[in-house]
């Protein structure tokens, strides 16, 4: 896998398939980006159970903070790591130690460790680095195109939207959102 650049229906297919996130680093302080990772991915229907030794015991929006991946009593989809790049080997490890072993190994925005990508890939696990699944959500959703961000070109017009609503939106079809008016 070329970890400079991704295919669209590389991320696609992962965010559609996981279910069940473990985000290490999360954090209960509302400025940090990745509670607002957290809380996104929460919005959007997926299970996101945080992992910080610092922090566990209490919740994080409502879900109960472990101290380490093994901690955690249910099978996990994707590891999303918010630690610093040298921090990866060890959570690769720690998730190649589960049983069973999660499908995803996510490096946030500014995470980058070839090697432990390499040791993921070999057993089998695919693996996204420096890449946010909140903003990768937004961009392949439509989302951040509502606001001209993911289109090229900025307007000042606004967009008009379809009424209906759907319930967790699906990546490889086309969303509608509820009418303003």
């Amino acid at each position: 896998m070329n970890h400079d650049r991704y295919p669209d229906d590389y991320i696609r297919d992962i965010l559609d398939e996981v279910k069940v996130i473990a985000m290490v680093g999360a954090s209960a302080n509302n400025i940090r980006p990745s509670y607002f990772a957290m809380k996104y991915l929460l919005e959007k229907g997926y299970r996101v159970i945080p992992v910080n030794p610092g922090q566990a015991g209490p919740e994080i929006l409502g879900q109960l903070c472990y101290a380490r991946l093994s901690d955690i009593p249910e099978p996990i989809d994707m590891v999303d790591i918010f630690r610093a790049s040298e921090a990866a080997d060890a959570v690769v490890d720690e998730a190649l130690a589960l049983d069973p072993v999660p499908k995803v190994i996510w490096m946030q925005l500014g995470v980058r460790n070839d090697t432990a990508a390499a040791r993921a890939e070999a057993a089998g696990l695919r693996v996204v680095m420096n890449r946010c699944p909140k903003i990768e959500y937004g961009r392949l959703s439509g989302e951040i195109g509502w606001m001209g961000v993911n289109r090229g070109s900025i307007s000042s017009r606004r967009a008009t939207l379809s009424s209906g609503r759907t319930q967790r939106l699906s990546l490889s079809k086309t969303r509608t959102v509820p009418s303003s008016e």
